[in-house]
């Protein structure tokens, strides 16, 4: 049984260098995913998923123009969130990413990633390849979960926009990683989304 999950994060919003909480796809958010929905066109995909956020649900429809038969569903697991809050052993010099942070949304997040590691983690009759699109957190989230890391680590695990991560669940063993934020896919200009730091 082979059961695979592939999370692609968005493609570049228009404007987000502004905070804009949500919005439509940039020009190059536009080529991002037509790049992997190039990419992903071979895959026999049996499920496919997107966050109900204007920037995920654009990336779903240029993906499925290019895979017209692919049936994908708004998903509200899949929503933009934050997947924990601070805890004890998490390093100091996070602290300030949680400053406008409330325990409100912490709580929805927390409960949110629960319920999605539940539904798309949990192993399947068959062979399956699912489709999940998505957030940067929220995939982070799952790296984190697949590793055993704690709950804390989603913090520092970045995807870039339409970058690629494949899952393997197992029945009887934990999930497998993969691979991480595979770029290969998209040339040097429309890599985006990661830290000014990140070496290519």
């Amino acid at each position: 049984m082979s059961h695979y999950l592939y999370l692609v994060r968005h493609g570049e919003q228009q404007d987000a260098e502004h905070g804009l909480p949500d919005g439509p796809l940039s020009p190059r958010g536009r080529r991002q995913a037509e790049a992997i929905a190039e990419r992903l066109s071979g895959v026999p995909f049996t499920g496919a998923w997107h966050s109900p956020l204007q920037r995920a649900e654009d990336t779903a429809k240029i993906i499925r123009s290019r895979m017209p038969a692919l049936d994908l569903q708004p998903s509200n697991l899949l929503f933009d969130c934050y997947p924990s809050g601070p805890t004890p052993d998490m390093p100091a010099a996070f602290n300030s990413f949680f400053g406008g942070v409330t325990d409100e949304e912490i709580e929805a997040g927390e409960a949110q990633m629960a319920d999605a590691m539940d539904e798309y983690l949990a192993p399947a009759r068959g062979d399956r390849h699912d489709l999940l699109i998505t957030h940067n957190f929220v995939i982070g989230n799952f790296v984190r979960e697949v590793l055993d890391a704690p709950k804390w680590r989603w913090l520092g695990v970045h995807q870039a926009n339409c970058g690629l991560t494949i899952i393997r669940v197992r029945s009887a063993k934990p999930p497998v990683l993969v691979v991480h934020n595979d770029l290969g896919h998209l040339p040097p200009e429309l890599r985006t989304g990661l830290p000014e730091s990140q070496p290519w």
